[in-house]
């Protein structure tokens, strides 16, 4: 197996972490290739070969993310395109997407060779939007369409399958897949989704009435969301990571990308030790006390 090792150049460890990985890697005879993003590290790898994010994308086998939850977003992004496993390897804060924590790369590169592992398929949003030229959104948590640097609301009208759901004042909204159901939708009050689920959450950021609550459809439907601003802008970011501007009004067509992501997860990993371990999810806070 070929790996591809894509990294968070602005992480003050990564190249401790790099040497170690890479250490590990050639003790075991396995191939790699490292992406020279790296190379805008005020700490570069002078020490290693490193080649375009396409060359590492088109012979690896799989994609390893190092860094935090946003590296894993902004790697997540080229494997969906050139249709690779990945998984992250953990040197930020949380590491709810990159769950493979760097005190267990040992155990993870075994599982791996010794095929003690599964590759799960998770949802993709891909969006256009009608009203302007631009590139199709490609998100693997969410698309936001948000305010920006405007301090006032901006008004949102949502249909689904042409029909009509509701028109409110709000600061924003999210547009999240199941397993970006733990990111920002989560911050909002948007449910926790299984990431097995076949649905897309719609939760509203700070709404101007008690009416509108976050909602849950399937994933097989077409969400249009017309967005007018009195500033005469409007922001759409994915995932966090790419962030376009327009001019209002705006018009999107949101649903689900027939090319889903591949994750990996070795037998260690399990998604509610994961919500327990890191959300907290359902601890009982009396026991504390």
């Amino acid at each position: 197996m070929k790996f591809g090792i894509v990294g968070n150049y602005n992480k003050e460890n990564i190249n401790d972490v790099i040497f170690s990985l890479v250490s590990k890697l050639e003790k075991k005879k396995i191939e790699y290739y490292i992406c020279d993003s790296l190379a805008k590290s005020p700490w570069p790898l002078k020490e290693f070969p490193l080649v375009d994010i396409k060359i590492v994308a088109e012979n690896s086998d799989l994609l390893l993310s190092i860094g935090g939850d946003g590296t894993m977003l902004s790697t997540a992004y080229t494997a969906h395109q050139y249709e690779k496993p990945v998984v992250g390897i953990n040197i930020g804060k949380l590491g709810f997407l990159a769950e493979v924590d760097i005190q267990n790369v040992d155990t993870f590169l075994n599982n791996v060779l010794e095929g003690k592992y599964r590759i799960e398929e998770r949802m993709v949003l891909a969006g256009k939007c009608s009203t302007h030229t631009t590139d199709e959104f490609i998100a693997f948590n969410d698309i936001v369409v948000d305010k920006g640097n405007w301090p006032k609301m901006i008004e949102i009208t949502i249909k689904v399958d042409g029909e009509s759901v509701a028109t409110y004042s709000a600061d924003g909204l999210i547009i999240a897949t199941p397993t970006g159901s733990t990111g920002y939708s989560l911050s909002v009050g948007g449910p926790i989704v299984s990431p097995k689920s076949n649905v897309i959450t719609l939760s509203p950021i700070s709404p101007h009435t008690l009416t509108v609550r976050p909602l849950v459809i399937p994933n097989n439907q077409v969400v249009t969301v017309f967005v007018e601003s009195a500033n005469n802008k409007v922001q759409v970011n994915c995932d966090g990571q790419r962030v376009k501007e327009f001019t209002s009004p705006i018009e999107l067509e949101i649903k689900k990308d027939p090319k889903p992501i591949k994750i990996l997860h070795t037998s260690d990993s399990s998604y509610f030790e994961i919500l327990r371990t890191k959300l907290l999810w359902g601890l009982d806070i009396r026991k504390n006390f």
